[in-house]
């Protein structure tokens, strides 16, 4: 193609800016920093000709690129989100690019503990010659999902310059919260008004995904009996020493580090409390629904059976559905699925198609009206010091971008 690839540029500008999500905010943004990156993305959308570009009170940024086709094609959404992980530090992201990386280790700098090797992180292996960004060793680099932001933006820049490339029209949405499970509760279906969308949000070079865990979140509210401890005995019932014996007393074989593949599990993600009242915050996932209800039976079970041995003390467990598995609506609109397959292929990439064990907004997205699966964007080692991407995996996503565009305005 006779492109000249801005994403690169693009990223190490977007990682700089922390966009850090707040689980323990109530507002939407959870946190208003996410609204600088909305702006410069708008302000950068109008630079390269997209007019209606624009950045709404709760933080999406929303825009299009108009059909240049006769032809009556569905209107297509891409989506990626703007702010990075709670789980790490966002802020002060140095981004260094080590260029042709030939299979070295690469020592971060700012932290020397901080090495990629090959044997931890395996795709490296296909990224000989490439070009591999990486944070500096004390945050997190922001791939995910900066590295989408980037992809799709030079996808636009690629389409509003290069006419010939023939497509329908476009939509593009870019979302706040994603990380902390909360990034369409305010996006206007309505407003956005496409029949299709994507996620570029994936993993390793040729993935494309179509079905999600399905999940939900669990509270367990223990009630303990509070005494002074000077004189607690045969009086005090401390729920902080109950909520460890729970914790204590997940089966491994539930957990996040004791299963793969296909399997469910049980997390717990937060703990707080003192000794009349302790609270611990699940996520509970599975690819079938059923089997949420059973992973929470587990809990509630080892809650009867620990809470028995102390006479007084109650508990309280409360679920709520975050999201479901994406695949049951795809399922109806298999073309959805096949077209993105085959843009993958035109790009010179084997594709892979494969289930994540997490969710996207695209699992909200396609119980909300718009069946939405997964592209690759590159991102690895998600949410921590060692997160990478490479280079030319990110330009292949933009290729992939340019060719579903196509596919879909050929066969419309």
């Amino acid at each position: 193609m006779p492109f000249i690839f801005t994403v690169a540029d693009r990223f190490l500008r977007y990682v700089t800016i922390d966009t850090q999500s707040d689980p323990n905010s109530p507002t939407c943004p959870s946190t208003e920093k996410q609204k600088n990156l909305g702006r410069l993305l708008v302000q950068e959308l109008k630079e390269i000709g997209i007019a209606d570009a624009e950045l709404d009170d709760h933080g999406y940024v929303y825009a299009t690129i108009p059909s240049n086709t006769d032809k009556d094609v569905p209107v297509l959404c891409f989506c990626s989100h703007m702010d990075t992980s709670p789980d790490c530090s966002g802020e002060n992201v140095k981004p260094i690019v080590h260029s042709n990386y030939q299979g070295e280790d690469l020592v971060l700098p700012d932290d020397n503990s901080q090495v990629l090797r090959q044997k931890d992180h395996p795709d490296l292996k296909n990224q000989i010659g490439n070009d591999i960004i990486t944070a500096s060793g004390t945050t997190l680099l922001g791939a995910d999902n900066k590295a989408g932001l980037a992809e799709i933006m030079d996808a636009a820049y690629q389409l509003v310059n290069h006419p010939e490339i023939k497509h329908g029209k476009i939509r593009i949405l870019f979302t706040p919260d994603e990380e902390i499970g909360r990034g369409v509760d305010k996006v206007d279906i309505t407003k956005l008004g496409a029949e299709v969308g994507y996620t570029m949000d994936g993993e390793s070079a040729g993935h494309f995904e179509n079905e999600t865990f399905s999940a939900d979140g669990a509270r367990l509210t223990i009630n303990g009996i509070s005494a002074h401890p000077g004189f607690a005995k045969g009086n005090m019932q401390s729920a902080i020493k109950i909520a460890g014996k729970i914790i204590a007393t997940l089966p491994f074989e539930l957990s996040p580090e004791g299963t793969e593949g296909i399997e469910g599990f049980v997390h717990p993600v937060g703990v707080s409390g003192h000794a009349e009242q302790a609270v611990i915050d699940f996520i509970i996932r599975d690819f079938e629904d059923d089997k949420l209800k059973e992973h929470a039976d587990v809990i509630r079970q080892i809650a009867d059976n620990v809470i028995s041995d102390f006479a007084g003390a109650t508990y309280r467990l409360d679920i709520k559905e975050q999201y479901r598995n994406m695949k049951k609506v795809l399922d109806q609109y298999p073309n959805i699925t096949d077209y993105g397959l085959e843009a993958i292929q035109r790009s010179g990439l084997t594709p892979l198609l494969k289930s994540i064990r997490g969710g996207t907004d695209g699992s909200r997205l396609s119980f909300m009206g718009l069946p939405c699966p997964n592209i690759f964007a590159g991102e690895h080692a998600f949410h921590g010091k060692q997160e990478w991407v490479s280079v030319q995996d990110m330009q292949k996503a933009v290729e992939v971008i340019i060719n579903l565009v196509q596919v879909w305005e050929e066969y419309s």
